[in-house]
C-alpha cells in the first residue's frame, strides 16, 4: 500500500476500519471523532448555521415588510384619530349650552337706608347680579390674576388641567384644580359638580362653545355674579357687602385683590379678620395676586407699593333680627305693592330697595327705648320731674303716689318719626326684638288715645283724617301723620318707607310724595301755636294719656314729626289673654328721654326761629309749600 492509509468499507451507515501504514486496523467509535455523530462538533456547527440562516431570512423578511407594516399602523392611527375628531366635532355641534341652574339664577333683594347703608336682605340666596361695568377694571384683573391669567387669550379650556383631572379621576388620586374661569363658570352655573370623566368632557365642550359664542366680558360677568366667596355670599356684589360693607363698584384695589384671593378656598378664607392664622395665609396670597397684577400692568408700581391689606368685617356676624326686621317687613310689603308682585317674588328678584329710614336714628331709638326695660314695672322712680308728676296726675285723675302696680307687667314702646309735607318715615320702632315679637306696635298696634288727639277736637278734618278724633285707639303711625299735617300747614302726606327700587342698575320705581289738603291752614296754625304755648319750647309738643295705661308724646316742627307711645300690659299666659296694666312711674322720664334723644339724632338740638310768630306756623319762614325730604 506504499504506506498510504486505505479507507475500506466507509459507506454511509458503515462502521469502517482504518488501516494504518503498518497494516494494523483500528475501529472508529461512533460519536467521538470529529464529525462523528449528531452530537459532535460538526452537529453543533450545523445547528448554529441553521439558526443563523433562519435569523438572516427573518431580518430580510422584516426589512422587506417594514414599510408595509408602518403604513398599516399609520392608517389605523389616522383612522382612530379621524374617528375621535369626528366624534368630537359631532359632540360639539350636538352640545347645547344649558340654562343656568335655578339656584344660580336666584337673587336676594337688598335693603339699604336713606343714606345707602346696608339694612338687610330677603331671599334664599345671598346674591345680586351687577353688570360688569359696575365692577372696577382692577377688580376684574385681580380675579383673572388669581384664577386664570390666560383668560383673555385662551380658548375656554386648559388641556393640561383637563388631562391632570382626568388622570386623577382614573387613578383615584386627589381632585385637581386649575380650570379656566370659563370652565369654573360652566361647572358652577351650568353643570353639576360631580367629578366624572363624562361630566369633565361635557364641561370642556361647553366651555369651548361658550368661548366661541360669547364675549370674554360676558363670561367674566357671569362668573363674577355666581362664584362663591364664602360668608354665604355668591357673586361679587354680595361679597363686597359681606366682607367690606360696600358695593362692588366702590371696592378699592386692595379690597378687590383680597376678594380675588378668597375664591381659592372660600370656606377657609371667610374667617379672615377674626382668625389670625387664616388672615396671615390670606395676606400671602393677596401679595401674590398684587404682584401678578403689577407684572401684567393691571396696576401701576405706585398702586402696588401703596397697597395695604384691607380690614375685614368681623365674622361670624351677630344676630340679624332685632330692629332691622321691623323695617324690612314694612319696606318689603310696600316695595312689592309698588312693583305689583308678591313679597316672595320680591325676595327672589335681586332688587335693591332704598328705604327712607335713618338707620343711625333707628339704632339710637332702640338703645334709648331699651333703657330700664329690665326693671320691675312697679319700681318707683326716685327722680320724677314736676312736669312728669303733673302730667301723670292729670291723665289719671290721681296722685302718682296712689297708683300701685304689681305682678308681671310688660311695657311696650312705639316710636315713629316722619317728614312733614313729604311722608318719608325716618324711624319706625315697633318693639324691642323682632325675634320675640314680630308684630310692629308702631305701624299696626292700636294704642288707646286718651287725650292725645284733643288738639284736633272741633276742627274739620278732611280725608284721610276724617273720623280721627272719634278713633279710640289709633296706630302711632296714623297719629304721627295727623300732627305732621299740622306741621305742614294742613297738607297731609301719605307715609311711605320706600324711596327707590333698582335692579341691575336700572331704576324701576322712585317715590314721589302723595299729598292732599286734610285741614284748613288756619286750623293747622292754631294747633301749632297752642302746642308751642303749652310746651314753651321748640319743638311744639303734645303730651296725652289714657289714664295710667298709655302715655303719648308728640313733638314737631317743619323738619320732623316725632311720636313716642308707651303702654303696658300683663302678658298672655296659656289661655289667659293679655290685659292692660298701669305704666310704671318711670314712663314719663322714659318718654322724654327717647323723644329728645331721637330728635337730636335726626335734626340736632332744638334751636332756631319761633314757629308761633310766623305768618304760616309749621313751615319755614317764607315757605308756602310743604318741604320734600326724599334724597
Amino acid at each position: 500500500m506504499n504506506g498510504a492509509d486505505v479507507d475500506t468499507g466507509a459507506g454511509t451507515g458503515g462502521t469502517g476500519v482504518a488501516v494504518t501504514a503498518d497494516g494494523h486496523g483500528r475501529g472508529a467509535s461512533p460519536g467521538r471523532g470529529p464529525g462523528g455523530g449528531r452530537h459532535g462538533a460538526g452537529g453543533r456547527g450545523r445547528l448554529l448555521a441553521g439558526l443563523r440562516r433562519r435569523l438572516v431570512r427573518r431580518r430580510i423578511r422584516i426589512r422587506r415588510t417594514r414599510g408595509r407594516r408602518l403604513r398599516r399602523a399609520l392608517v389605523v392611527l389616522l383612522t382612530l384619530l379621524a374617528n375621535l375628531v369626528g366624534a368630537a366635532v359631532v359632540a360639539y355641534h350636538l352640545t347645547k349650552i344649558p340654562e343656568p341652574h335655578p339656584e344660580t339664577a336666584m337673587q336676594s333683594t337688598v335693603f339699604v337706608d336713606d343714606h345707602g347703608d346696608y339694612l338687610g336682605r330677603r331671599g334664599p340666596v345671598d346674591r345680586q347680579e351687577v353688570p360688569l361695568s359696575q365692577v372696577p377694571r382692577y377688580v376684574q384683573e385681580a380675579v383673572i390674576a388669581a384664577e386664570n391669567r390666560s383668560f383673555r387669550t385662551d380658548t375656554g379650556i386648559s388641556p393640561k388641567a383637563i388631562a391632570r383631572a382626568a388622570w386623577a379621576t382614573v387613578s383615584g388620586g386627589d381632585r385637581q384644580g386649575g380650570s379656566t374661569i370659563t370652565q369654573q363658570y360652566v361647572k358652577n352655573a351650568l353643570l353639576s359638580p360631580e367629578q366624572t370623566l363624562s361630566r369633565k368632557a361635557r364641561e370642556a365642550l361647553i366651555s369651548i362653545k361658550l368661548d366661541r359664542t360669547r364675549s370674554k366680558d360676558e363670561i367674566l360677568q357671569g362668573y363674577l355674579n355666581t362664584v362663591y366667596f364664602g360668608r354665604g355670599a355668591a357673586g361679587i356684589q354680595s361679597a363686597a357687602r359681606n366682607y367690606f360693607g360696600v358695593d362692588a363698584k366702590d371696592l378699592t384695589v386692595s379690597q378687590g385683590a383680597a376678594l380675588a384671593s378668597v375664591i381659592n378656598i372660600p370656606s377657609y378664607y371667610e374667617k379672615a379678620g377674626s382668625d389670625p392664622k387664616v388672615t396671615a395665609k390670606l395676606v400671602d396670597r393677596w401679595e401674590w395676586v398684587l404682584d401678578a397684577m403689577a407684572d401684567s400692568g393691571a396696576i401701576t408700581s405706585a398702586q402696588r407699593a401703596g397697597a395695604r391689606f384691607p380690614a375685614f368685617r368681623f365674622y361670624p356676624p351677630g344676630d340679624t333680627d332685632g330692629q332691622r326686621q321691623y323695617l324690612i317687613d314694612a319696606a318689603a310689603s310696600e316695595a312689592a305693592d309698588r312693583l305689583g308682585i308678591t313679597e316672595d317674588q320680591l325676595a327672589r328678584g335681586g332688587y335693591t330697595v332704598r328705604t327712607t329710614f335713618d338707620l343711625t336714628a333707628q339704632d339710637a331709638t332702640a338703645e334709648l327705648a331699651a333703657d330700664g326695660t329690665d326693671k320691675k314695672a312697679g319700681e318707683k322712680s326716685a327722680e320724677m320731674t314736676a312736669e312728669e308728676k303733673a302730667a301723670e296726675a292729670k291723665a289719671g285723675g290721681k296722685k302718682p303716689a296712689a297708683v300701685k302696680t304689681g305682678g308681671d307687667v310688660r311695657v311696650h314702646t312705639a316710636v315713629v318719626a316722619l317728614v312733614p309735607g313729604d311722608g318719608a318715615v325716618r324711624v319706625l320702632y315697633g318693639g324691642a326684638d323682632y325675634a320675640s315679637q314680630p308684630f310692629n306696635d308702631a305701624r299696626d298696634g292700636a294704642v288707646e288715645a286718651g287725650t292725645a288727639l284733643e288738639p284736633f277736637s272741633g276742627m274739620k278734618l278732611l280725608a284721610p283724617l276724617t273720623g280721627l278724633t272719634r278713633t279710640a285707639a289709633p296706630t302711632p303711625l296714623r297719629l304721627t301723620s295727623a300732627y305732621a299735617t299740622a306741621a305742614a300747614h294742613g297738607v297731609y302726606a301719605t307715609p311711605y318707607t320706600v324711596a327707590k327700587i333698582t335692579r341691575a342698575g336700572r331704576t324701576l320705581y322712585e317715590a314721589h310724595p302723595r299729598t292732599r289738603t286734610a285741614m284748613k291752614p288756619a286750623d293747622a296754625g292754631m294747633i301749632t301755636k297752642l302746642l308751642y304755648s303749652q310746651s314753651d319750647a321748640l319743638p311744639a309738643t303734645q303730651t296725652g294719656a289714657a289714664g295710667l295705661r298709655t302715655l303719648w308724646r308728640t313733638a314737631y316742627d317743619e323738619r320732623l314729626t316725632l311720636t313716642v307711645a308707651l303702654f303696658a300690659e300683663h302678658p298672655a299666659k296659656g289661655k289667659k289673654a293679655a290685659l292692660p296694666a298701669p305704666l310704671p312711674y318711670t314712663a314719663g322720664s322714659r318718654s322724654l328721654s327717647v323723644s329728645e334723644g331721637v330728635w337730636s339724632k335726626i335734626v340736632g338740638t332744638a334751636e332756631g326761629h319761633d314757629p308761633a310768630a310766623e305768618p304760616n306756623p309749621g313751615l319755614p319762614t317764607g315757605q308756602t309749600k310743604p318741604i320734600l325730604a326724599t334724597r
